[in-house]
């Protein structure tokens, strides 16, 4: 037996990555995961992205009267306990598995069936029958006079491991990544200012929903500077000095540290997919059908490096794909999915399934709206409990069906709420059935039975 040649290889340790290939070492088949760094273990989600940040929110959320620079500190070493038992198992994942060899070291492409992978002066050359990449995204830096060079300029990566909470701090970019770390990091004590070329945050929301947003999070000591383009990045004593045009005029700001939150792009750079003849497409993700299939039907992209939505349980519902390509009947695809649910993590948390009001109306859709604040939901007393009475929920229902095709929830809990809507709709409960079934009580799962009640408003 070649001890280099594997039945499965993957490239990359993320959600779809790891998963295919427990399955696959489980049922015997010889398997190489090769992840570039032992510190990224798990993925993305695990160590930089969606656990990290959201245990710090959850802290950032829970600050008390004390030094907040003092609790920011804590937060970030127990963040950082957290991601490190984590990544060891996750590590332990596949370790543990006879048929399953964890490899770290760089991967790039010799040809369609061989990979090397390179650790130092360490080089190995592996072959397989079927490989997965699995590299993920990594955020964008755009093209701005001294960003890059800059040392106070942090990655949303970078910042949640800084454990010195930045006095001032701006944040380059209005959508859901700059929103979640302008809120949170506002909690913690920063003064926050977001900068963005548009006119509005979150361009993909209803105007109803982006002013609530907006209005929520000035309440709490965001600032906002819109329609502001930012033309140079400078450091200077005492942290950093942002030029920007705004109103035809040109101004200056200065903070402790800049995010950079204005997208990520999948990681394809230095792999070699050109070797290998994979496709990849005007964005930079791996090109793929329908079955994740590259244009090599041997080699599968799974996860934010074809260029899908970016999202862990995308990439988790990628590696079943994968899986039933290799080992079941082939028919599962991405056509499959319907009305995927998103939540972006400020305060409290903004959550969407199906259409906005303004896509259904594009579509031609006639609809009703649905909507009411929290604080007028009388059958809500979850929110007061817990002291959260921001935030809307607002429903687009199909006059004619009686089918919901949208919901938007800014509210407390809205993360667990927007499952449940998502569940419904993919099975075709009504909004009448939604608004008339049994809840727990005090849940905010209850507000339902008001909101879905109440009279349209258009």
């Amino acid at each position: 037996m070649d001890a280099t040649h594997f039945d499965l290889l993957v490239v990359g340790f993320g959600k779809g990555g790891k998963t295919l290939a427990a399955t696959l070492g489980r049922q015997g088949k010889r398997v190489a995961m090769v992840e570039q760094s032992a510190d990224m273990y798990g993925g993305t989600c695990i160590n930089i992205g969606c656990v990290p940040t959201k245990a710090l929110i959850h802290r950032a959320e829970h600050r008390g009267a004390g030094d907040p620079v003092a609790h920011h500190r804590q937060a970030v070493e127990e963040t950082r306990a957290l991601t490190t038992a984590l990544r060891g198992k996750n590590f332990a994942m596949l370790d543990t598995i006879d048929s399953v060899t964890v490899i770290t070291g760089r991967a790039v492409f010799l040809d369609a069936k061989t990979v090397r992978v390179t650790a130092g002066e360490d080089v190995l050359d592996l072959s397989a029958d079927t490989i997965v990449i699995n590299t993920g995204a990594v955020p964008v830096v755009p093209d701005i006079e001294g960003l890059r060079e800059s040392a106070n300029v942090l990655t949303s990566a970078d910042l949640i491991t800084i454990d010195r909470l930045p006095r001032r701090l701006a944040v380059l970019g209005g959508g859901y990544v700059g929103v979640e770390f302008a809120s949170m990091y506002n909690q913690f004590g920063s003064a926050v200012t977001v900068l963005d070329a548009s006119p509005r945050i979150m361009p993909r929301e209803d105007d109803d929903i982006v002013v609530a947003a907006t209005t929520i999070m000035r309440d709490y000591g965001v600032q906002f500077v819109l329609g502001a383009r930012v033309t140079r990045v400078r450091d200077v004593i005492d942290g950093v000095e942002i030029t920007y045009e705004a109103d035809g005029a040109t101004r200056i700001m200065r903070a402790d540290k800049v995010l950079v939150a204005t997208g990520r792009t999948p990681a394809t750079e230095g792999l070699g997919l050109e070797r290998a003849g994979v496709r990849t497409t005007p964005t930079g993700a791996v090109a793929v059908d329908e079955f994740l299939h590259t244009s090599q039907p041997h080699i599968y992209a799974v996860g934010d490096v074809n260029g899908g939505p970016q999202f862990t349980y995308i990439s988790l519902d990628d590696s079943r794909i994968v899986a039933d390509q290799l080992t079941g009947r082939g028919a599962r695809s991405t056509k499959d999915r319907a009305f995927v649910p998103y939540t972006v993590f400020m305060t409290p948390p903004l959550a969407r399934v199906g259409l906005t009001e303004r896509e259904a109306v594009e579509r031609g859709l006639a609809v009703k709206v649905l909507k009411k604040a929290v604080a007028d939901i009388a059958a809500m007393p979850r929110a007061r409990i817990v002291g959260q009475t921001r935030g809307l929920m607002k429903f687009a229902i199909d006059r004619d069906t009686d089918q919901v095709v949208g919901a938007t929830l800014l509210s407390v809990d809205s993360q667990e709420l927007i499952n449940t809507v998502a569940l419904a709709m993919r099975h075709g409960v009504t909004a009448s059935e939604l608004r008339d079934a049994i809840y727990t009580h005090p849940s905010a799962t209850e507000a339902f039975n008001e909101v879905l009640g109440a009279p349209p408003v258009r």
